[in-house]
């Protein structure tokens, strides 16, 4: 299927990752994790957006699974212009407005809600960005439960072809 002219500055995301990341944040123990991200396109001017991760242990096995994230990655008003959308089990949906530029996106949260029994999360800034000419890297910073904005997560993604487990 056809990627949609609108979407084309976003092309470089198209497919499916899995790397490895760490975490970190004053309230919780540092640690790594595995991840699986996917873009997937329809042909609509949008991009689906999934990912899951893992928690791994000292020696890198899988201990259990962790954060899931599920959206959709729009073209914005302008030609450069992006705006996401996610959703997380844990009860907490994020807005973001962003730019392309490159092969590099650059996203600042606009809403964060959440539900009655979510943890209080204010702000985040997300950056990704293809690396090495193959691989996608991100950081994510926070800014919950009373601390500031300061890094959370950070991964390197390599493409995979074929299915995920």
């Amino acid at each position: 299927m056809e990627l949609s002219e609108r979407l084309e500055p976003l092309a470089f995301l198209v497919g499916a990752w899995r790397g490895l990341g760490v975490v970190g944040y004053p309230t919780i123990e540092d640690g790594r994790y595995e991840q699986e991200v996917v873009f997937a396109h329809d042909g609509r001017p949008f991009l689906e957006y999934s990912s899951r991760t893992w928690l791994l242990d000292d020696d890198g096995n899988r201990l259990r699974q962790s954060a899931r994230e599920a959206g959709w990655w729009r073209p914005g008003p302008g030609p450069r212009d992006v705006e996401v959308m996610l959703a997380h089990p844990s009860g907490i949906v994020e807005v973001y407005v962003g730019e392309v530029a490159f092969r590099k996106v650059e996203l600042r949260s606009d809403v964060v809600a959440r539900t009655q029994t979510a943890k209080e999360v204010n702000a985040l800034h997300r950056l990704y960005g293809i690396v090495e000419d193959t691989d996608l890297a991100y950081a994510i910073d926070l800014a919950a439960v009373g601390q500031p904005l300061q890094p959370h997560l950070s991964a390197r993604l390599s493409p995979v072809e074929g299915q995920l487990t």
